[in-house]
C-alpha cells in the first residue's frame, strides 16, 4: 500500500519560554515491511541547531535546539510519502528451538535481547498479568505463535478502548483490572504478559489506516515481538490482530518514553502548554498511485 501523510505538531506556551534540547521521532522507517519515499520536515521557528542521528533501536531521529529564550509557540510539520509490503504477517517460519515454550536463546541472542525483556522501567510485573500470560500458554499447548494470536485477541475482546491523548500509558497490572484503556495502553500491558514467558518484546508508535473517509486521525501505538527464525512482528491488541500492510512504524523501543514522537522539557520547568496535533492520511492499494 501507498500512504501520503502530514502531520503537524504545535505547541503555544502561556508565555515566552526556553527549550531544553528536543529529540524528533516522526520519520517513518524504512525496513522490510516498509520503505519512506520521500519525506519533509518543517520546523517553526527555524532551530539553531539541528541534527539527525540513529539511536539504539535504529531509528532516524532529529535532535533540535534552540538559542532563544523567548519563544511562544514551536511547530512541527512533516510530510510523508510510504510504502508499504507485508501483506502477511506470517510469512516466517521460525528457529525449530522457537516454536514452543520454553526458549533456550543462544547466547549472544539472549544478550542482545535482553532489554527487551525487562519490564516497563523495571517495575515487577503484576499477579493478574502473569496469570494471564500463564493461562494462555497453557490454553496454546505453548504454542509460541498461537500464545501471540490469542493473546492479541483476549486484550481485544476482554478490553473496551478510551481515548486519552496525553500522559503515560498505565502499568498493566491496571489496564487489565480495569479491563480498559488507550491503544499504548494494550500495547504495554501485551508486551508485559510476552515478557512473562520469555518473548522478546518493544514498544512501537506510528500510524493505522483506519477507514479510508475518516475524518480525524491520531497516533497509534503497539508492540512488536522479537520471533527467532521471523524478526520483529508487530502485534496490535487494540484491533486484535496481526501487523500487516496497513500500519506505519515511526520509532520503538524497550520502554515507550523511547519511542514518543516529540521529546523535550522547558527549562523554566512547568508552565501552561498547549498542544495540537493534525494528522491527514491517504491510502491507496495501488503502491503506483
Amino acid at each position: 500500500m501507498r500512504f501520503t501523510l502530514t502531520h503537524t505538531t504545535h505547541y503555544r506556551y502561556g508565555h515566552p519560554v526556553g527549550l531544553q534540547p528536543h529529540t524528533l521521532r516522526l520519520r517513518p522507517r524504512s525496513d522490510a515491511a516498509q520503505k519512506l519515499c520521500m519525506f519533509q520536515q518543517n520546523i517553526t521557528p527555524v532551530p539553531d541547531y539541528q541534527a539527525e542521528a540513529v539511536d539504539l533501536g535504529g531509528d532516524t531521529t532529529t535532535r533540535i535546539a534552540f538559542g532563544s529564550d523567548q519563544l511562544r509557540e514551536l511547530q512541527i510539520k512533516v510530510h510523508s510519502q510510504v510504502e508499504t509490503y507485508r501483506t502477511n504477517p506470517f510469512d516466517y517460519r521460525s528457529e525449530p528451538w522457537a516454536i514452543e515454550f520454553p526458549l533456550d536463546y543462544p547466547t549472544l541472542l539472549a544478550a542482545r535481547l535482553q532489554p527487551y525483556w525487562l519490564s516497563p522501567l523495571s517495575a515487577p510485573v503484576d499477579s493478574s498479568v502473569v496469570s494471564l500470560a500463564h493461562q494462555i500458554q497453557q490454553e496454546t499447548r505453548h504454542s509460541v505463535g498461537y500464545f501471540l494470536t490469542a493473546l492479541t485477541q483476549r486484550i481485544y475482546e476482554s478490553c473496551a478502548y478510551e481515548t486519552r491523548e496525553t500522559g503515560q500509558p498505565y502499568p498493566a497490572g491496571l489496564t487489565w483490572s480495569q479491563k480498559k484503556g488507550s491503544c499504548r495502553d494494550f500495547a504495554v500491558l501485551f508486551m508485559a504478559a510476552c515478557r512473562v514467558v520469555g518473548l522478546a518484546a518493544r514498544f512501537v508508535s506510528g500510524y493505522q489506516a483506519g477507514d479510508r473517509d475518516q475524518a480525524e486521525r491520531d497516533l497509534h501505538a503497539w508492540a512488536e515481538v522479537y520471533i527467532p527464525g521471523g524478526g520483529w512482528r508487530g502485534f496490535d491488541p487494540t484491533l486484535g490482530l496481526a501487523v500487516s500492510d496497513r500500519h506505519i512504524a515511526l520509532a520503538s523501543g524497550c520502554h515507550p518514553l523511547q519511542a514518543a514522537p516529540v521529546s523535550g522539557t522547558l527549562k523554566q520547568g512547568d508552565i501552561d502548554t498547549t498542544m495540537t496535533t493534525e494528522i491527514q492520511l491517504r491510502y491507496s492499494d495501488d503502491p503506483a498511485a
